[in-house]
């Protein structure tokens, strides 16, 4: 499930997806940032920049480059704002296209050795009216493909599809 919505100026995406895997082993994979290459589709020629040797933690600083269009890298900077072990993190924005990016990672215990994983993203669009036309054009359809792209790994990686 991939959704959108507009509110004051800001997007937002939400996805959920159930994992078929324990709470610790999904919290495992997605804590480690080494791991978003994996999840990431590989037109998008993403390079981590920085050195990362520890799971997510609250202050860390993870560099990166990213191709937002083809031909076209950009680098991107994030912080790890807050991490609750085996429940959530938050990945901020510092430096990158958009204005703003806040990215929430949620993280459930189901039966049966499940973990229903959700993604929520609030995101603004630089450039006023032009930004929002880009949304319109080809951003939402971007991050819409990124989203499939992931669940799709997933789905190969956790869920034997």
């Amino acid at each position: 499930m991939i959704h959108f919505y507009e509110h004051s100026g800001i997007y937002t995406l939400e996805t959920e997806l159930v994992l078929n895997v324990p709470l610790k082993q999904a919290w495992d994979f997605f804590s480690s940032p080494e791991n978003l290459q994996k999840i990431t589709p590989p037109h998008m020629s993403f390079q981590m920049t920085s050195k990362v040797d520890k799971k997510a933690y609250a202050g860390q600083i993870i560099t990166y480059k990213v191709g937002i269009l083809p031909g076209v890298k950009s680098n991107w900077v994030t912080e790890i704002t807050q991490v609750k072990n085996k429940e959530f993190f938050i990945d901020e924005q510092r430096f990158g296209p958009y204005k703003m990016w806040h990215h929430e990672h949620w993280f459930d215990e189901l039966a049966e050795g499940k973990t229903l994983m959700k993604d929520k993203i609030s995101y603004k669009i630089p450039f006023g009216f032009l930004g929002h036309l880009a949304q319109v054009i080809f951003i939402k359809k971007q991050l819409k493909t990124i989203f499939e792209y992931r669940y799709q790994t997933l789905e190969e990686l956790f869920n034997n599809v």
